[in-house]
């Protein structure tokens, strides 16, 4: 018996250009961190160029790369100072350009992120606000309000920033600016026609160098209602998040922005593409971001919050190709990004004392280190998700080093860390290890300064163990977790079909099984005890164990 899930099977990748992305594997890579060409600790775009061939190797259809425009790192580098130019750190435009070829030339595509819903606070239209007088054309760019009190010495609300701290930040002259995140950033007015232009002439500047399309940051968040009387946060946090009318979050007046640059993404031949990174309340209200006349794709970030778990995979995975069906879009997969525990770290905790360790989020506020993370057994499930994941229909976004196995970095000393989250509001000692440990630098050799990283140190340091899963280290090794992912990537890109499935029963709660239409099937023990398979059954990728799955283990079936 099988449960069918509809999608639409009418494109495949290759057969169209314009379709590229529907089902490719996209790999994202944090610039900072990826490859050091000049030795001063930071990765760079020619580290991109220089890792061309390591990424075509690996098997990936695109690149995604996070931010790299000029930056005072307040958060990362999404703090832009300058949305059409190369961080001198990083390199230059002519770099980029280099990039661009050296991965066209290999058959991969680049996205590139897009960071609208703020600036830094050095960008030339917020240093020209601050020059600017209350009420003037400048200030209007961005969100400013009167203080309270008798001369503006209070904050217009009590808001506070996804970052811990207050949300609003005085300057000096009776007005406060509001920033969702760091005070660094301030957020745009896109009630101003001004921003929209700003972030026209952005798109169009990118895709004319040949990018190939765009990752939304906080698309949910750039359209914002807010009266003359600004609610409390208590008040703000109590209203409902599901129907489009949240002052601040998810308004349906957002997609009014989206579908003006649908205009400018379908003025190039093949259109430029565009994922959205949306946290929103439901399925539906994320399927909003992914119409045709919109953005076209939204991250589901749902598995980034499931346990390694049969049924809330099934779940999860039935629900989003049927919203990606209802919208005429494909899915999205991810298990690892730069914003969370690795999966692979995940994976490997244990429930302590009734503890939720989904998305690790638990774990990092307790101080991780304090807790034994199962090492091998994460390591385990996570290549078992992984190739899972690289089965299903739609497009799957790997984190650069997910391929290696590696694990969160929590040991990092707090005057080694970079991240806001960390800072702002938070006690080191008590207070979470923010996202940093996600972040540190990739391993390249077994040795070394940095790991092959660079000719120096690396500006967040590595641990000693990062050896055992560096890039060297698992290139010679057959049953590595590297290998593992070269070898899925190109049978994926072999096998694919359309994009459909259908369940097949397993009469087992721990073990999800499911057929593609040309026959390709994928076979997920999520448990610990072996799985049978039929006589004569025999895996194109993984093994068996006498003529079983293993447990916490997938292997693929050519039809």
């Amino acid at each position: 018996m099988t449960d069918a899930v509809l999608t639409t099977d009418t494109l495949v990748t290759g057969s169209a250009d314009a379709a590229w992305w529907r089902q490719a594997v996209v790999y994202q890579v944090y610039p900072r961190s990826f490859s050091d060409t000049n030795g001063d600790g930071l990765g760079d775009i020619r580290g991109v160029v220089e890792k061309a061939d390591y990424l075509a190797g690996l098997g990936v259809d695109a690149v995604w790369l996070s931010p790299f425009y000029p930056s005072e790192l307040a958060d990362g580098g999404y703090d832009v100072a300058d949305y059409r130019d190369v961080d001198p750190r990083l390199g230059t435009l002519a770099d980029f350009d280099d990039m661009i070829a050296a991965l066209h030339a290999r058959g991969i595509k680049v996205i590139v992120d897009i960071v609208p819903n703020h600036s830094s606070d050095q960008h030339a239209m917020f240093q020209a606000a601050l020059a600017a007088p209350k009420g003037s054309p400048e200030r209007d760019r961005y969100i400013f309000r009167d203080g309270l009190g008798e001369n503006g010495e209070l904050p217009p609300a009590d808001w506070t920033s996804v970052f811990g701290g207050a949300g609003w930040e005085p300057v000096g002259d009776g007005q406060w600016y509001f920033h969702f995140f760091a005070t660094e950033q301030p957020d745009f007015n896109w009630d101003n026609p001004d921003v929209h232009a700003e972030f026209l002439s952005t798109l169009r500047f990118w895709s004319d160098r040949g990018v190939d399309g765009f990752r939304i940051d906080v698309a949910h968040g750039l359209s914002k209602d807010l009266p003359d009387v600004l609610p409390s946060q208590a008040e703000l946090d109590a209203m409902d998040t599901t129907d489009g009318q949240h002052p601040m979050w998810d308004r349906d007046a957002v997609h009014d922005i989206y579908r003006e640059w649908r205009q400018v993404f379908d003025e190039y031949d093949p259109p430029r593409i565009a994922v959205a990174e949306a946290w929103v309340a439901t399925a539906e209200r994320r399927a909003k971001y992914a119409t045709p006349d919109g953005l076209g794709q939204a991250f589901n970030f749902d598995l980034l919050e499931a346990d390694f778990d049969a049924a809330q995979f099934r779940h999860i995975v039935t629900d989003n190709l049927a919203q990606s069906e209802a919208t005429g879009s494909s899915s999205t997969w991810v298990l690892s990004n730069h914003d969370v525990v690795r999966h692979a770290t995940r994976y490997g905790l244990a429930p302590l004392n009734g503890r939720d360790v989904k998305q690790g989020s638990a774990w990092i506020l307790a101080g991780g280190p304090a807790d034994q993370v199962d090492l091998e057994r994460g390591g385990r499930r996570a290549l078992a998700a992984s190739l899972f994941l690289l089965g299903l229909p739609g497009s799957t976004y790997l984190y650069q080093g997910e391929e290696l196995g590696l694990h969160e970095v929590a040991d990092i000393k707090a005057e080694d860390r970079q991240d806001p989250a960390f800072f702002r509001g938070a006690d080191p000692d008590r207070d979470g290890l923010g996202r940093d440990g996600c972040r540190v630098p990739l391993p390249w050799a077994r040795s070394g300064s940095s790991f092959g990283f660079g000719a120096a140190g690396a500006h967040i340091p590595q641990p000693a163990w990062f050896a055992d899963y560096a890039v060297e280290a698992e290139d010679a090794d057959p049953a590595s977790s590297l290998n593992a992912y070269r070898r899925a990537l190109a049978l994926r890109h072999e096998l694919q079909t359309g994009e459909s499935l259908d369940w097949i029963e397993t009469g087992r709660d721990d073990v999800l099984r499911f057929v593609r239409p040309n026959g390709w099937q994928v076979v997920t023990n999520f448990g610990t005890e072996p799985f049978a398979l039929a006589a004569g059954e025999e895996p194109v990728l993984g093994a068996l164990v006498d003529g079983a799955v293993a447990g916490e283990s997938t292997v693929w079936l050519r039809g």
